[in-house]
């Protein structure tokens, strides 16, 4: 049985998979998890392989100017099939399990075959699950488009296109203003968000946010290559013992040491 501290770095790893990178801030007794940046998975996409280095720095500074800063790095492989590999870096969590030895961890999901993979590298244990019938990447003509909600209270602007992490990329800037007294505030808050999007890749490439209640988080793909990766990253090595997983995830969030 793994210890609890384990489980918890096991589930925000399987977090990030997903995620592509977490925003995570410290709270009491634990780690909270406020979601993930680019790269969570979507509709599959085809003919489009790539392999990045995916960062996520947080900083936050408290109140009486002290100041907390994480980063952590996920590798992520697509190949021309769809096929996606995540393997998420745990330095972020290292305080998470004091005195524990974190798995090494990787993360395949192969819509072709229509299964996904939980790998544990060091011990060459895994899970299996089947996946949902997956997305397609086309948008549906059928659907009406969606529009932004009609506040003024929210504001977007385009940035235009311009070259990040090597290629073309188009940016949106969207403030949010809280007004002074809606949540107890004594004056309005600003939180600004800006995503630069691949229109050819389908994948957010750079994304910035800052807000002021919990600090700024910044996600870029460093290191990007657009060549096709070994097609051995998708693939369970022989030696790797493996469970099927039926009735969800089984990996979900726990952090059993403050208020959820």
């Amino acid at each position: 049985m793994l210890k609890k501290s384990v489980l918890l770095i096991v589930s925000a790893a399987a977090a990030v998979a997903q995620g592509g990178g977490p925003r995570m801030m410290p709270r009491s007794g634990g780690i909270r998890f406020l979601g993930g940046e680019a790269g969570r998975q979507g509709p599959v996409v085809t003919g489009a392989p790539y392999s990045a280095d995916a960062v996520t720095d947080v900083t936050q500074i408290l109140a009486d100017g002290n100041k907390i800063h994480q980063t952590n790095t996920t590798h992520i492989y697509r190949d021309s099939q769809g096929r996606t590999r995540r393997e998420p870096g745990l330095n972020a969590l290292s305080s998470a399990a004091p005195g524990s030895t974190m798995p090494s961890l990787a993360f395949i999901n192969d819509p072709v075959a229509g299964v996904s993979y939980t790998l544990d590298l060091t011990n060459h244990t895994g899970t299996k699950r089947t996946l949902p019938t997956p997305r397609s990447a086309s948008p549906n003509p059928n659907r009406p488009p969606r529009t932004p909600p009609n506040s003024p209270d929210i504001k977007t602007e385009s940035l235009g296109r311009q070259l990040v992490s090597g290629i073309p990329a188009d940016g949106t800037r969207t403030t949010v203003t809280i007004p002074a007294g809606q949540i107890g505030n004594a004056q309005p808050i600003q939180i600004i968000s800006e995503t630069w999007r691949s229109p050819d890749l389908q994948i957010t490439v750079l994304s910035k946010r800052s807000d002021p209640r919990t600090g700024d988080v910044e996600f870029q793909l460093n290191n990007l290559s657009r060549a096709e990766p070994p097609s051995t990253l998708f693939v369970v090595p022989a030696d790797f013992s493996i469970t099927e997983q039926t009735g969800g995830m089984g990996m979900r969030m726990r952090n059993r040491g403050g208020p959820q």
